[in-house]
């Protein structure tokens, strides 16, 4: 199952290293203490432009790096997380498959079946019972078993 190469195996643990201790309280407390001693030394350089200059190239780098590490981490937790959802739709019965690679779908897609689901949630608003409903077919039966069940003279 493992296809990646080495090289992206070693990037994927490092940038997940990374984007764990970056996003500790103890490296923003390190990124603090940075700040505030580059702050205490502008006197002693006068705030000349080098001064200026060494914080704003070092948090450039620091930000550019960072970017591609946050992001391959992000992307890798996004797709665990999608499989994740995608095993429970197909565990779960009277779930809709259709919606298993919805990740795939085009902005417009996801328009059409956001109103899809939205009519859904309307058609089971009308239910006695909370989750009474498990699909829009379903959904629709029931809808149109009620309106011709009050067709019906008494």
């Amino acid at each position: 199952m493992k296809s990646t190469s080495k090289g992206n195996l070693s990037f994927e643990k490092f940038s997940g290293a990374v984007a764990r201790i970056t996003g500790s309280s103890i490296a923003f407390f390190v990124a603090f203490v940075i700040i505030i001693v580059w702050a205490i030394c502008g006197p002693l350089f006068h705030y000349s432009d080098t001064w200026q200059l060494v914080i704003n190239t070092g948090t450039t780098i620091i930000t550019f790096l960072m970017v591609f590490v946050i992001q391959q981490a992000q992307n890798k937790d996004t797709m665990a997380m999608q499989l994740k959802i995608n095993e429970l739709i197909a565990a779960t019965k009277g779930a809709s498959n259709r919606v298993l690679n919805i990740e795939d779908l085009t902005e417009e897609e996801l328009k059409v079946l956001k109103k899809f689901y939205t009519k859904l949630s309307d058609l089971s608003e009308k239910e006695d019972k909370l989750g009474a409903t498990h699909s829009f077919d379903e959904a629709k039966r029931n809808e149109s078993i009620k309106t011709n069940a009050t067709d019906i003279p008494s």
